[in-house]
């Protein structure tokens, strides 16, 4: 419901503001035995969510996942905590209580935000090599924990009368330079194996965190040629922190826009950006790489000098070096900068078309090396979306790219982790 797409009669954007909504949504995902639902997080309101775009906020998603794991079985549930703004024992606590509550499903996605740092203190957003040390503590303490309490420490032997062995439950006595940490935590953990994590940083510095941590990258792909890179990067950094290349499956965000016919499909991308005018394309930039090119004609050719310093402020670090290597690499012209997936929306790839049209572009980057798998983005209309979930995944299957049915009941065992 991007852009003027909430305006058609038939939109049923109404439905937003129900939770039967969203298990519909995942009973659907489940039907299709997606390996899991995944939903961002924002600690602020920016101007872009309210006015002309249909948006109710940023509800909490570990409080939705748990609405939802009472309504599924199988698929797994994967949401977003900031590492920047909360304590490490909370969040521990609450993730390991949705595990138990989806029995083994859940999956924490590991941000360290980009904007938010005035609803919780006067402090300006500390720098991202800043929120990096700490989400490395972060995600340390977090691991500590879950480790304090182990599952085999639940005995329930009836016959002695031991529910419990409490030697098996210890303290972690962190201290370090963000945190300190006494624990054990107050539940123990699930015989499922421990909460997969899921990062999303593709700059250079997040990049190496999450090469070092992460079970799968949510991956900025805006092309082909970006996404071969990355993956590549991400599997070399991963070797070097000791771990095995393919522990890491690269799985970025595609947008897709679905139709019986091309031109259906264009016509439903066109809606999804209508709102953004030209004058909002430009602001965006500015806010993306810091680059204002309005005083140029749109044919104009944009050139590496006239990039920015690279240690200008940006809204997002990972946005602007894929838009900073898109022009050393092109030389694009204004019109083209200001279509990009970085500067329109959250530098997801995007594919329009027709059921095999998105196929084939599925198909081309897996067989390149770009990716192991993807987040589906539904964009344009429901219909596009039953079009993904009818015609397109049961095309995977047949081509033996993807599973006909669950083989196991954990979020790790569909990762195959």
């Amino acid at each position: 419901m991007k852009g003027h797409g909430w305006r058609e009669q038939d939109s049923g954007v109404e439905k937003l503001a129900s939770i039967d909504y969203y298990i519909h949504l995942a009973q659907l995902a489940e039907k299709a035995k997606l390996d899991f639902l995944f939903r961002a997080d924002y600690l602020y309101i920016s101007p872009q969510m309210l006015g002309d775009s249909a948006n109710f906020g940023s509800p909490d998603p570990t409080v939705m996942f748990a609405a939802i794991a009472c309504a599924t079985e199988r698929i797994g549930l994967v949401t977003t905590v900031s590492t920047t703004f909360n304590p490490p024992y909370v969040v521990a606590r609450q993730l390991q209580s949705l595990h138990w509550l989806s029995n083994g499903r859940a999956g924490w996605n590991i941000v360290t935000s980009i904007e938010g740092a005035e609803n919780f203190g006067d402090s300006q957003m500390p720098s991202p090599q800043v929120r990096y040390k700490r989400a490395k503590e972060f995600t340390h303490v977090m691991q500590k924990l879950w480790g304090s309490f182990p599952h085999e420490a639940i005995l329930i032997d009836r016959e002695s009368g031991k529910f419990s062995d409490p030697d098996q439950v210890s303290p972690i006595d962190h201290s370090g330079e963000y945190f300190r940490v006494k624990g054990p935590l107050t539940l123990p953990a699930h015989q499922s194996g421990a909460i997969p994590l899921f990062q999303a940083g593709a700059s250079d510095i997040g990049r190496d965190f999450a090469s070092s941590v992460a079970d799968a990258i949510f991956a900025a792909m805006p092309d082909l040629e970006s996404g071969i890179e990355l993956r590549s990067d991400l599997r070399r950094r991963a070797e070097k922190h000791g771990r095995h290349p393919s522990t890491i499956k690269v799985l970025p965000g595609l947008y897709f826009f679905l139709a019986e016919t091309r031109e259906e499909a264009q016509a439903l991308f066109e809606l999804a950006n209508a709102h953004f005018s030209i004058e909002r394309r430009h602001a965006a930039l500015k806010t993306v790489l810091g680059l204002d090119l309005s005083g140029f004609e749109l044919n104009d050719h944009v050139t590496s000098d006239m990039l920015p310093d690279t240690n200008q402020p940006v809204r997002s670090r990972t946005h602007a070096e894929l838009l900073r290597r898109y022009i050393v690499n092109y030389q694009p012209t204004v019109a083209e900068v200001l279509a990009r997936p970085e500067v329109v929306g959250s530098a997801h790839w995007v594919s329009v078309g027709t059921v095999d049209d998105v196929l084939n572009d599925i198909i081309q980057r897996f067989e390149a090396g770009a990716i192991d798998g993807f987040i589906a983005l539904p964009g344009g209309s429901e219909h596009s979306m039953a079009l993904f979930f009818e015609k397109l995944m049961p095309q995977l299957v047949e081509l033996g790219m993807f599973r006909s049915e669950y083989t196991g009941s954990s979020l790790r065992e569909h990762l195959g982790i």
